[in-house]
């Protein structure tokens, strides 16, 4: 039984005279390649026709496209709605919102967007006058760097620094430069001392200063333990043990020579040539419990650091003592930090997958703080005046305790801070500010020890409100 000849429609409706070759069977043999062909043909004409006709209406060959398309844009437009603005409730609702934010004042800050475009300003300015310095006068590219603005309102300008050599106050990009020139002018007083101070402050590798520091007394100790023995007098320079431990270190060279040794060109035995020593002088000879001494010293030396300024300010009683509005300097972090803080990023992507528990998370809270470096503290004292001074976060509890009572009249009665939260700190607690929460800015309340309040009562006295020394007090200034 054969199957029944396909038929072929158009869609819509039955077939016409101009489908009557399409209606039929396709012929066997070269014929049908023919019938095929004009059937494609056929498909290619109303496919033509159905596209032509969805076109939309024409248009004149005169005007042009953008003619048009404005046109059509025109008409749109008059048939939009025009837009109502809103209504008096949208807008009560709006004003009671800001209103809202407005009274909220945030604990602290960074940079603002008007500091950032202003920092971006002053980029562009200086690009300039580099650029047109280095066209006008070819040969001089130097441009006066321009001061920084410091916002009037700032809880404090900066995070500032105290050289314990030279006394003079710095900022954070000066310190380490100053530093350096300071302990280099030392030598031409007391060459002992600034080569010491060299090798623990230029040499950031703590590990290998100890292990050179450890070597150097190990040779004075040879020299002092065995005074007539020729062979402990001398130090090889190009000794492996010299030249992995010793000759890497800056300074260690000028505390030779310092000390009392000379550098002597000697000849090698039994080889041809000759190396260069270390030979211990005949001053230094005659007076070897001295060599004991510089040893001690050298021992004992720490790296010279400059000291945070704590910049002690007094202000009087104000509603804003709890808002800070601290410098870009309070969250900067170093190339270090940054590498830390990326590695925790990517620990805390591999946490999220895995539940944890509430100890995980205090502990994820506690390490968010610790990527502050500074803390700025304010205590409110019992008439309402408030110390201000700036720590590192990492300081222990007893630092800020110390800078409280120095501040004190009688810095011998015992007293109590007290966080905003009502936490109570006490100051033999070896916690940092950090891991307390004070970081980077925090509010505390002073108050004096209960049993000393309850003694001055029984004698018939009260605590005195004013408790700062005479002094502060004079330097007071209003929080604005």
């Amino acid at each position: 039984m054969g199957l029944p000849a396909p038929r072929y429609f158009l869609s819509g409706g039955w077939p016409t005279a101009l489908t009557a070759r399409a209606l039929s069977p396709p012929p066997r043999g070269p014929r049908r390649w023919a019938a095929v062909a004009a059937m494609k043909k056929f498909f290619q004409e109303i496919k033509a026709d159905i596209k032509f006709k969805s076109a939309g209406p024409g248009q004149k060959l005169k005007d042009s496209a953008g003619e048009k398309t404005s046109k059509e844009k025109s008409s749109q437009l008059a048939l939009r709605p025009p837009r109502q603005g809103p209504t008096d409730e949208a807008q009560m609702a709006a004003a009671a919102a800001l209103a809202r934010l407005e009274q909220k004042q945030p604990r602290a800050r960074g940079p603002t967007s008007q500091d950032s475009i202003r920092n971006q300003v002053r980029k562009e300015l200086q690009a300039e006058a580099t650029s047109s310095n280095s066209q006008g006068t070819p040969g001089t590219n130097s441009v006066p760097e321009p001061k920084e603005e410091i916002s009037p309102h700032l809880a404090v300008p900066g995070v500032y620094f105290i050289c314990p050599l030279t006394g003079v106050t710095l900022r954070r990009d000066q310190r380490d430069a100053h530093i350096k020139e300071a302990i280099l002018s030392h030598f031409s007083t007391d060459p002992v001392a600034a080569s010491i101070m060299k090798i623990h402050t230029f040499n950031r590798d703590r590990d290998r200063v100890k292990l050179g520091v450890d070597t150097i007394a190990k040779y004075l100790d040879n020299i002092h333990l065995h005074p007539e023995e020729e062979k402990y007098q001398k130090i090889k320079l190009q000794n492996k043990v010299f030249q992995e431990r010793i000759n890497c270190l800056e300074g260690s060279h000028e505390f030779f020579e310092a000390i009392g040794f000379e550098k002597v060109t000697l000849p090698v035995p039994d080889q041809e040539g000759s190396e260069e020593f270390y030979v211990l002088g005949e001053a230094a000879r005659a007076h070897p419990e001295s060599l004991e001494q510089r040893k001690q010293q050298l021992l004992d030396a720490e790296p010279v650091r400059a000291m945070l300024d704590r910049q002690c300010r007094v202000f009087r009683p104000s509603a804003l003592a709890s808002h800070f509005e601290l410098p870009a300097d309070f969250f900067s972090l170093t190339a270090e930090e940054v590498k830390r803080e990326q590695r925790l990023r990517t620990e805390a992507v591999e946490r999220l997958s895995s539940l944890r528990t509430k100890a995980m998370r205090e502990k994820e809270e506690q390490r968010e703080m610790r990527k502050y470096t500074y803390a700025l503290l304010r205590v409110r004292l019992p008439d309402g005046c408030l110390l201000q001074g700036t720590f590192y976060a990492r300081e222990r509890l007893s630092a800020l305790f110390g800078f409280v009572r120095e501040s004190l009249q009688n810095d011998w009665l015992p007293f109590e801070l007290r966080a905003s939260g009502g936490q109570r700190l006490a100051e033999d607690e070896t916690l940092a500010l950090n891991e307390c929460g004070l970081v980077p800015s925090a509010l505390l309340t002073f108050s004096w020890d209960a049993s000393v309040v309850e003694d001055m009562r029984a004698a018939g006295t009260e605590p005195a409100t004013s408790v700062l020394r005479p002094e502060l007090l004079a330097a007071i200034q209003p929080l604005s």
